[in-house]
């Protein structure tokens, strides 16, 4: 279904055929294999602690036992409301293992949105980080009458509502006193199709829709990207992304199956200083953190001039010649071959130690990566495996492999996912791990699901005649200029930023009219360095977008984009926003993908003054 595809594609898919009928099952097969090995290391006051399989087996037995003395049934809902960090990991399991679903809950999401969450989705325990999450449940207590307890992970509380983790687990310990194999019990008697989590999308319109994953969709998507045979207990992750969304719950099942150690932190503005720490061997990532990295490090570039930026130009280039050989399948000839090897010694080489020095690839995901961004990381020895999914698939369907990637694509599909191009070119997907439905909502359910099983993405996409697969944007963000020109913004963003290394995002719009605009959202930290060293000391982002010297720079920009874009696609007028795109103003989702209608509805009076 997924076309022709190269014959060294040879993934094991006994590890399919024999996966475990859960998540917990897979957990504790993992801690009776290697419990003495490392699990996860985490920040701990100035330092870093590391724990066991057997020590986090442990733990998660308590939590799960503690959720059970509270009367939490098999597929009953306990919600999660937590950043990334060791602790949600224990709890998930915990939930999971007592035989519940986790209904993941984003810490930034409103009070409003919370409530709505806990509500929809029935849970009956809510497991909050923080004070500050139990106030948004505290204030809309009256809209909760199913939630009989609230755990806190960080504090404590004198309401009887409240109880901390730590309590939980005393509860849990008291329980295994009386019955040892409660838990046990629990696991045991799950099966493959029983309902694992609850993931709300994040909702760019109208209310968000809870994604019923059952634990099938789990164990398939970790046995099947360990059948692929890329990775093994000698690596090293680090986990920074966010675990409310499907691509971090992805990279918390792999190392069930393959055993590796996960570093986790979820702390954004310390990865690149973490990865110099951490040393670890590959990492997932959103666009914007490989945008913001390219951008850094060609501005520093700039910034040095003389004969370290003309050192630079020549590795660069040497890089993407031998790069663009590579993917074309062209033997890299030997004056070329010397070339590069000298540009690696005195320049790429200084780039990976900024990764760690022992990086092997880097994974792209939930949304797209610019192909010049992609290919400049290959030319200084940093791969970057882009692939694709949705929370409706539990996040990866289609990966590139490492002997196998092509720019601009999301590479092969998973083995056992299959997937075709629907006649008006919107990408459908069928395979185990797609979900079971949108939770209490049979008629999305239907329209997203059809009566053969395959599972409408939204998105527009094609087929290479090797299988490849290409997403050329969202659906419904594809518009038709009056001229009848259709028009992929994504596409367009994808390559201003990886142009222009002082833009966050830049929304397209052109629907129903002659031409197209942009509204151009500046990143904060590298407009702030580049607004120093051109007389702007002192003044706020607001003046900086403002500012005369700003619109110049960013016109020369878009100048350079519309040389690449067909005419109906050029941006005859654009405008600056002077206020960041923020998670807490509701531009983005909690992770980081645009909300395009939002934004275009926020600054509509920027648009009008455009076509004005």
């Amino acid at each position: 279904m997924a076309g022709p595809r190269k014959s060294d594609e040879r993934p094991d898919v006994s590890k399919i055929d024999n996966r475990a009928p859960s998540v917990p099952r897979m957990f504790l097969d993992r801690v009776a294999a290697t419990p003495n090995a490392e699990a996860f290391r985490y920040p701990d006051n100035d330092g870093w602690t590391s724990v066991t399989w057997a020590q986090v087996g442990e733990r998660v037995e308590l939590i799960a036992a503690g959720l059970i003395a509270l009367g939490i049934n098999p597929e009953d809902r306990v919600a999660l409301a937590a950043g990334t960090r060791y602790e949600w990991v224990v709890v998930d399991f915990g939930i999971l293992s007592a035989g519940a679903a986790t209904t993941t809950v984003y810490p930034s999401t409103n009070a409003e949105d919370t409530a709505f969450i806990v509500a929809n989705s029935g849970s009956r325990v809510v497991v909050a980080e923080n004070q500050s999450q139990v106030d948004k449940l505290t204030a809309n207590r009256a809209d909760l009458p199913a939630v009989e307890k609230v755990v806190i992970i960080d504090g404590t509380s004198d309401d009887d509502w409240v109880i901390t983790l730590e309590e939980l687990e005393q509860l849990g310990k008291q329980l295994l006193a009386d019955k040892p194999t409660a838990v046990t019990e629990r696991i045991d008697a799950i099966r493959p199709e029983q309902l694992a989590t609850l993931i709300y999308t994040s909702g760019t319109t109208g209310k968000p829709k809870g994604v019923r994953l059952h634990h099938e969709a789990w164990t398939y998507t970790a046995a099947a990207l360990d059948s692929l045979q890329v990775l093994s207990d000698k690596d090293l992750n680090y986990l920074w992304l966010p675990l409310a969304h499907s691509f971090g719950k992805v990279m918390l099942a792999m190392p069930l199956v393959m055993g590796f150690p996960t570093v986790i932190d979820g702390r954004v503005d310390k990865i690149v200083e973490n990865l110099a720490i951490i040393k670890p061997t590959f990492m997932g990532a959103v666009p914007r953190i490989f945008e913001k990295v390219h951008g850094r490090i060609t501005e520093t570039m700039a910034e040095e001039g003389g004969v370290k930026k003309r050192l630079f130009d020549w590795a660069s280039d040497v890089g993407l010649q031998v790069s663009r050989a590579r993917q074309a399948g062209h033997r890299v000839g030997p004056l070329l071959a010397l070339q590069h090897k000298l540009a690696d010694k005195l320049v790429f080489n200084t780039i990976r130690q900024r990764f760690g020095g022992r990086l092997r690839f880097f994974i792209s995901g939930s949304a797209a990566l610019d192909r010049d961004i992609a290919q400049w990381f290959d030319a200084v020895g940093a791969i970057v495996l882009e692939g694709y999914g949705l929370t409706e698939t539990s996040a990866a369907s289609s990966l590139n492999r490492l002997h196998a990637y092509r720019f601009g694509t999301v590479g092969w599909t998973l083995p056992c996912t299959d997937v075709k191009i629907a006649a008006d070119g919107e990408v459908l997907l069928k395979g185990p791990g797609v979900m079971s439905g949108y939770h209490d909502l049979p008629e999305a359910t239907a329209e997203a699901i059809d009566a053969d099983g395959w599972f409408h993405t939204g998105d527009i996409g094609e087929l290479d005649a090797e299988g490849y697969l290409r997403i050329t944007d969202r659906k419904k963000d594809m518009f038709k200029t009056s001229q009848g020109k259709y028009v992929a913004p994504s596409a367009i963003s994808a390559a201003f930023k990886g142009i222009c290394p002082f833009a966050s995002e830049i929304i397209i719009y052109g629907e129903g009219k002659p031409y197209c605009v942009a509204l151009v959202s500046l990143d904060a930290e590298a407009i702030r360095e580049w607004a120093d060293r051109n007389g702007m000391e002192g003044k706020s982002f607001q003046e900086v977008a403002r500012d005369e010297k700003t619109r110049e720079m960013v016109e020369g920009y878009v100048e350079t984009l519309n040389k690449h874009l067909n005419r109906w696609e050029q941006v005859k007028r654009f405008a600056i926003i002077d206020r960041e795109l923020t998670v807490e103003a509701g531009d983005l989702t909690p992770s980081l993908k645009l909300k395009r209608k939002a934004v275009v509805e926020n600054f509509h009076d920027n648009i009008d003054e455009l076509y004005g």
